[in-house]
């Protein structure tokens, strides 16, 4: 029997030795040489069950069956190669033969285990001839690189342990097949109410494009919650009849907002579908047909079936006449704004049964209209007083109907102040405008009884002199608009009536066109009083560049008064973006010239602004202003600098080439040289190469 020998002190383990083999000197014999594919067999030392091995001469292991599957069991540890146990790399104990590793690359098992070369082993190995074998040839590999082997293939034999764990043993795990990722309709599994939202974000003209992808589509571009608000002024061009009816019919209960300006193309399906679209759109509250070629039974029908109208736009429909005005007064009294404007076939018969009828009216544009001198209509409109808003321009008013409308019949006088004792109106705009037949009689009646009044147009009246204004300003302190275009008789004593008023800090926006007889005289005080102007048309009058030079000085004061602080103390590095303040139009004014136009342009372009003017001025000066203004706006101080110094070049040579005498002729090819910098200059910069050829423009003009 063969006994372990430890040696604690050495740290080494000697393996156990056959007993006639101790002490004896190792015999390492020869081996013999072999050739071809039995060399290649000899250097194998893994031992397997299979029957491959016995067919080619080597005697399998008798501690294991032949039949079934291949499996690794076990390693001998004896070769043919070297006889003697240990590390096989060691050149030492080779004895000069080959000690090569001798298991196959792809070969599956055990790493190799490396052990003190100097420790005392025991060749496990063949038995001396003549000498039985005691030992087995094989050593049982180590437990934990076992194999397990199922009990039906592996005998049970004391001699060899089932190894664990083995390669080949290991159960071939199924292949999950991939999950398939299921198929989502993105847009079918959308709530509904979402998607009718997402069609909301769309404009109405694409709604009716995107009707045509498929049924379930044409189906909610036609839904009642996307047209709750139809206002086609802006794309009836783009929808055709069809779809407006569809969209009318379809949306109808849901509709509160309806608005089919110039929908001329539904003249032939009112006479058809126009029964059918007033039943389906009973909810409205905001109506207008302005501009809509209608028959009168439609607007009838519309008329009937929706009694909750607040907002009525009749203008210019012929077909609207006083029996649909009685329907409104008998089904509509919630009514607060009416335009009948340019309707031929009404008159203020009707209207007064409006005005009876519907208490809470506002709002009431009747230009165009007969019978506004019918004491009773306009003494219920006194009565009312509920009107904020009128526009009877172009009507047949005299001064007899203003005064009762403003003052009521028979009014009492104060006898200390000999004022009339009346009900001041809540007038907010009134607009009587090509009032012919009015005069400063009637509009003196203003005075007095309108003190909320914020804007007045009497343009074009012709019989208006300066007495109809002399008090009306210190009575209106909230007047913002003032359109007197096309008085002819006003002097400049309105405009210093004006400047001195009470409204004048107010005022926004005056028109004072075709007022031959106002010049600098009557604007000067006025730029200077009225510092929230915005807009002044004063075109043909006979103001002239100091009117334009004083609105340029205006706008400089009021950019330094503005909430940002003056220039000095803005900010360099950030460009603030330039604002038109005031908007002038000076064309056809004998007095204006190049040189006021200049001063505008000039005071444009000056650094750390924020507030410009825009210019309309002469037709031969407003290309070169429209490209002035275009680079100021876009931040090109610069180059609008250059357009300016060209163009007052191009100017003077002009001016030079028209005096005769010594030297005209050069004078004259100065301009034209200058005339052509400046359309370079104008046109954007000079261009390489040939010069466009430029026409001299229109003879006449």
């Amino acid at each position: 029997m063969s006994e372990p020998m430890p040696d604690d002190r050495n740290g080494s383990a000697e393996l156990p030795m056959a007993d006639g083999a101790r002490g004896e000197a190792l015999r390492f014999e020869e081996p013999v040489k072999f050739k071809g594919r039995k060399r290649f067999l000899q250097s194998l030392q893994r031992i397997s069950s299979s029957p491959s091995l016995a067919r080619m001469g080597r005697v399998p292991s008798s501690n294991y069956r032949t039949g079934g599957k291949a499996s690794m069991s076990c390693v001998s540890l004896a070769s043919s190669s070297s006889a003697y146990g240990g590390h096989s790399y060691s050149s030492q104990n080779s004895v000069g033969f080959s000690t090569a590793p001798t298991s196959v690359v792809t070969t599956p098992g055990p790493d190799t285990q490396t052990f003190d070369f100097k420790s005392r082993i025991r060749v496990v190995g063949q038995p001396p001839p003549g000498q039985a074998a005691t030992t087995s040839l094989t050593v049982p590999l180590p437990a934990e690189v076992r194999s397990a082997v199922k009990d039906t293939q592996l005998a049970i034999n004391p001699e060899m342990t089932v190894v664990k764990d083995d390669y080949f043993s290991k159960p071939v795990l199924d292949v999950v097949p991939e999950r398939k990722r299921r198929a989502i309709d993105f847009w079918g599994e959308m709530p509904y109410e979402i998607r009718i939202q997402i069609f909301q974000c769309l404009q109405p003209w694409e709604i009716v494009r995107c009707s045509v992808v498929s049924k379930s589509w044409h189906k909610m571009c036609f839904d009642g919650q996307l047209w709750t608000n139809v206002d086609t002024h802006e794309y009836y061009r783009d929808i055709p009849s069809t779809s407006l009816v569809k969209i009318m019919t379809a949306a109808g209960p849901f509709v509160r907002d309806l608005n089919l300006r110039g929908c001329a193309q539904l003249w032939e399906r009112w006479t058809t579908h126009g029964q059918a679209i007033s039943d389906a759109c009973r909810n409205l509250q905001y109506f207008s047909l302005e501009g809509c070629r209608i028959d009168r039974s439609s607007v009838h029908y519309f008329l009937l079936r929706n009694t909750r109208l607040v907002h009525i736009n009749f203008c210019g429909v012929q077909a609207v006449n006083n029996s649909a005005m009685k329907i409104v007064a008998q089904g509509c009294p919630q009514l607060e704004f009416l335009d009948v404007s340019w309707c031929n076939h009404l008159d203020t018969q009707g209207l007064h049964k409006v005005v009876q009828s519907c208490p809470k009216l506002k709002e009431l544009k009747a230009s165009e209209t007969r019978g506004w001198n019918d004491k009773a209509f306009l003494l219920d409109l006194f009565h009312g007083n509920t009107l904020e808003r009128l526009v009877i321009a172009h009507s047949d008013i005299d001064d007899e109907g203003l005064e009762v409308l403003l003052q009521g019949e028979n009014p009492e006088i104060d006898p200390l102040t000999d004022k009339l004792v009346v009900a001041p109106r809540k007038f907010r705009h009134l607009n009587l405008s090509r009032c012919h037949h009015l005069s400063d009689k009637g509009v003196k009646c203003l005075a007095h009884n309108v003190p909320q009044l914020a804007g007045l147009e009497v343009s074009h009246i012709i019989s208006l002199t300066d007495d109809a204004f002399k008090h009306l300003f210190d009575d209106a302190p909230l007047l913002t608009h003032l359109d007197m275009e096309e008085i002819e008789d006003i002097t400049n004593t309105t405009l210093q009536n004006l400047a001195q008023s009470s409204c004048a800090p107010f005022l926004q926006r005056l028109n004072i066109s075709y007022c031959e007889n106002l010049g600098d005289t009557g604007m000067l005080p006025v730029l200077k009083a009225c510092r929230s102007l915005r807009t002044i048309d004063m075109d043909n009058t006979r103001v002239s560049d100091l009117v334009l030079t004083e609105a340029a000085a205006q706008i400089r004061l009021r950019d330094r008064e503005s909430p940002l602080g003056p220039p000095f103390y803005r900010d360099a590095t950030v460009q603030q973006p330039r604002k038109v303040a005031l908007h002038l139009t000076v064309y056809d004014c004998q007095n204006v010239t190049w040189t006021g136009i200049r001063e505008i342009m000039s005071r444009n372009t000056e650094p750390d602004r924020e507030l410009i003017i825009s210019l309309k001025c002469f037709y031969g000066y407003q290309d070169t202003v429209n490209e002035h203004m275009k680079r100021v706006k876009s931040g090109r101080l610069e180059s609008a600098e250059r357009l300016e110094r060209k163009w007052a070049e191009y100017m003077i040579a002009t001016e030079e080439a028209g005096v005769g005498g010594a030297g005209a002729r050069r004078r004259r090819r100065r301009a034209r040289e200058a005339a052509m910098v400046h359309a370079d200059e104008e046109e954007g910069g000079p261009r390489a190469g040939r010069r466009r050829a430029r026409s001299g423009g229109c003879a006449i003009m």
